[in-house]
């Protein structure tokens, strides 16, 4: 019988390469990966290609940052000192807008601009090269792509995670004063009391270790994306994406065990 012109065999013969392409796709994330840590202290370090890198991922992503931390502070303290306002604590708003920008808001804008800015640039940039087959061209000649591409971009992104998370603390927390003291008439030094009431610098640490995993983990993806891009200039766009929703479900998950090992070890 032939195998083509059955269906149900055809559909049986798709199964294992169903199963087949997520766990290949895993095996080479995860080559790369111990890669990317066993060269990342060999010398020599492209200090040029990691400051370039740096600059180009701060530049997509400065902006997008502040625009998207003003509007969660201010909605976050906005909401909280309603609840507060009930119980007449208002005084107590730094304390609230304190713990929320620094354990939770500004991990999550990070997430979201290092997923859909940063990362998603990275890709696209290898991808491109990818297709131009550079990276074999750089085989050829005896230098490693690992160590001359992707190195550089990942410990940019982690760098410019560090960088964005205390951005967004420092912003949001000014956003947060301005709105509290003109807005809803919080008295200022009751609402700089507060902020060192519950948050302390364990809770600074724990944020900033989350924005380095954050950094870390989205410069993997997207560079293990772009190298291993097929297809041509759709295969870049499908890589794009896939960096995109990849990224952000490692972030969460991230996020979600890390403020729980940091609540668990500040208690």
């Amino acid at each position: 019988m032939r195998r083509e012109g059955n269906p149900l065999m055809a559909a049986q013969d798709a199964i294992p390469n169903v199963i087949a392409k997520p766990v290949r796709s895993f095996g080479g994330f995860f080559s790369m990966t111990l890669d990317v840590f066993t060269l990342m202290f060999r010398p020599p370090f492209a200090w040029r290609e990691y400051i370039l890198q740096s600059w180009f991922v701060a530049r997509v992503s400065l902006l997008p940052t502040l625009m998207l931390t003003v509007p969660y502070t201010v909605l976050l303290t906005f909401t909280f000192n309603i609840l507060l306002t009930e119980f007449g604590a208002a005084d107590f708003s730094g304390t609230g807008a304190a713990l929320g920008t620094v354990t939770q808001i500004g991990p999550i804008v990070t997430v979201l601009v290092i997923a859909g800015a940063g990362a998603t640039a990275m890709c696209a940039d290898l991808g491109a090269r990818t297709i131009r087959e550079e990276l074999d061209a750089l085989r050829v000649m005896g230098v490693n792509p690992i160590q001359a591409l992707v190195i550089p971009r990942v410990l940019a992104a982690t760098t410019v995670s560090l960088a964005l998370s205390a951005t967004v603390v420092l912003v949001g927390l000014t956003g947060a004063y301005l709105f509290c003291v003109y807005v809803q008439h919080v008295s200022p030094g009751a609402f700089v009391a507060g902020l060192t009431l519950i948050t302390g610098p364990s809770d600074v640490l724990v944020a900033l270790v989350k924005a380095a995993l954050f950094g870390l983990t989205a410069g993997l993806i997207a560079c293990y994306k772009g190298i291993s891009v097929g297809g041509g200039p759709a295969g870049v766009g499908n890589a794009v994406n896939e960096t995109v929703v990849f990224t952000f479900m490692a972030l969460f998950a991230i996020n979600v065990v890390a403020t729980a090992v940091g609540v668990k070890a500040t208690m």
